[in-house]
């Protein structure tokens, strides 16, 4: 079973999407998807997926990013440039964390389009940060090359899985933690603690319990408990 999900967001050169299903196929990767591609020339991609021609034609398309990682567990975008307080995993460094998380679930990972990369809003939505350690005046990579990068340094058998405890149960997927989020919003709004613009505060909360890995249970609970306080503050 795949443990990584390879996102792209925004593609715009379809030689670039025909390469990465070519690389992907290459290592052994076989679960992706395209968030919003623009106006994907499918004819142009599958001259670059040689020998990957099923796994372009397979790829599924989805509008969001939402959409893309809802059922993984760990969402981890690609970022060239540093982001103020998230150091970065390098690809080796996101190979070991991801045979430590590999007992929770799929790890999406994420890579924005040609254009822009990912955007601020994105790039906060994801649990952790990873970027290519590369030298000189041009920083940032070719899309498919950057593919390629994370494909070979994640290829199945380059890192083992570490087998969960017996006792430990599921952890929550990404669609449940974003309604844990809401949650979380309402009860602080609802209790005045957002008063003006949210800025980055329900973002920078909520991080902290991903960081805490909840299981289903855990999550349907702080989804209870903090519905019941922003009804007890709004009656």
């Amino acid at each position: 079973m795949d443990l990584i999900r390879f996102v792209l967001v925004r593609p715009r050169v379809p030689e670039n999407v025909g390469a990465a299903a070519r690389v992907l196929r290459n290592f052994g990767h076989a679960d992706w998807v395209l968030v919003d591609p623009e106006r994907l020339d499918r004819e142009a991609a599958r001259r670059m997926a040689v020998g990957a021609e099923e796994l372009l034609d397979g790829v599924p398309t989805v509008s969001t990013l939402d959409e893309a990682v809802k059922d993984c567990a760990w969402v981890v975008g690609t970022e060239s440039r540093r982001v103020r307080g998230r150091p970065p995993l390098e690809p080796e460094g996101l190979a070991t964390a991801m045979s430590e998380a590999a007992a929770r679930g799929t790890t999406a990972l994420v890579f924005g389009g040609e254009r822009d990369g990912l955007r601020a809003g994105e790039l906060a939505r994801c649990d952790a940060l990873s970027r290519i350690p590369s030298r000189g005046p041009q920083p940032s990579l070719n899309l498919a090359q950057a593919v390629a990068v994370y494909a070979f340094a994640l290829r199945p058998g380059a890192r083992e899985p570490r087998p969960a405890p017996e006792s430990r149960p599921a952890s929550a997927d990404d669609a449940e933690l974003l309604r844990v989020e809401a949650a979380l919003r309402d009860a602080l709004a609802a209790g005045g603690f957002l008063r003006g613009p949210e800025r980055h505060a329900v973002r920078d909360l909520s991080r902290t319990l991903r960081r805490a890995q909840l299981t289903h249970r855990e999550a349907r609970l702080w989804i209870a408990a903090m519905r019941r306080v922003a009804r007890r503050e709004m009656a």
